[in-house]
């Protein structure tokens, strides 16, 4: 069999919610590598929060972060690195329209630096993952650079006017996705970013054409590299709309959704 890519999105994928990689999942996966096939991590996550990951399975593919907007191979310094960015101007701009709507908190990163609109535990317990540089009060006031991403954390029942106006106002200049766990929270980075696009650099640079692409994943973030792959997995505990498109519906993160399609389909003992 020739190989194949396998793409794992973390959290609600290869991740059970209890944050960890399952052994029968881990064991899978290192066959599938004895088998020939690649295996990678594309997700909405910065490096720092994913790089533990990908140290215990002990990957030597480039990584897909922040939804495409950062794509990087961590060991090898010749991999032309891919970062593109959101312009200042226009994420204040957005911040601005946002003083119009109820939200909890926005949060700007910089690659590993961290601007946090408001003071916030939780939030702080999520993006402080990696140690990171925090910064916080109004991001319009400390945020000096074109950030990697935007991300507005708001009440449920608010996200979809929140965004119906990032649509309407600012289609041309950014894409936002969501995520739904353990709070929903609008993701921005730069238009025309996503998964997909990460994927299609790597997969280029592999030399593996889309046909011999799993793709696993199960949320809004991960539409269109489900749809870009040659196979495209939706987990059990995925949304509706990614299980529509999906080439085929597996089990859930806690139910090793990803080792049971893997040794379907590469004929893993």
């Amino acid at each position: 069999m020739k190989p194949h890519l396998i793409v794992l999105d973390l959290d609600g994928t290869l991740l059970t919610d209890e944050k960890v990689i399952s052994d029968k999942t881990k064991l899978t996966l290192k066959k599938a590598e004895e088998k020939g096939h690649h295996v990678m991590i594309a997700t909405g996550r910065p490096y720092r929060a994913s790089e533990v990951y990908y140290r215990q399975l002990g990957l030597k593919t480039p990584i897909v972060n922040f939804n495409g907007a950062f794509v990087h191979h961590p060991d090898d310094r010749s991999w032309k690195t891919i970062h593109e960015t959101i312009s200042l101007p226009v994420v204040k701009e957005v911040i601005d329209a946002m003083q119009q709507f109820t939200f909890h908190n926005i949060v700007a990163e910089v690659m590993d630096d961290v601007y946090m609109h408001h003071h916030d535990e939780k939030l702080l317990d999520i993006f402080g993952f990696g140690d990171p540089k925090i910064t916080q009060g109004d991001i319009r006031n400390f945020l000096q650079v074109d950030p990697t991403s935007l991300l507005i954390h708001a009440p449920d029942d608010k996200v979809d006017a929140i965004r119906r106006h990032l649509g309407d106002v600012h289609a041309e200049v950014i894409d936002h996705r969501q995520w739904g766990a353990p709070w929903k929270v609008i993701e921005i980075v730069r238009h025309g970013l996503n998964k997909a696009v990460g994927l299609a650099h790597v997969s280029k640079w592999m030399d593996i054409p889309k046909e011999r692409i799993i793709a696993f994943g199960d949320e809004d973030n991960d539409l269109e590299m489900i749809d870009y792959a040659g196979v495209g997995v939706a987990m059990g505990n995925g949304i509706d709309r990614l299980k529509s498109i999906a080439d085929e519906v597996t089990d859930t993160n806690n139910e090793d959704g990803i080792a049971r399609v893997l040794r379907e389909r590469l004929h893993l003992e």
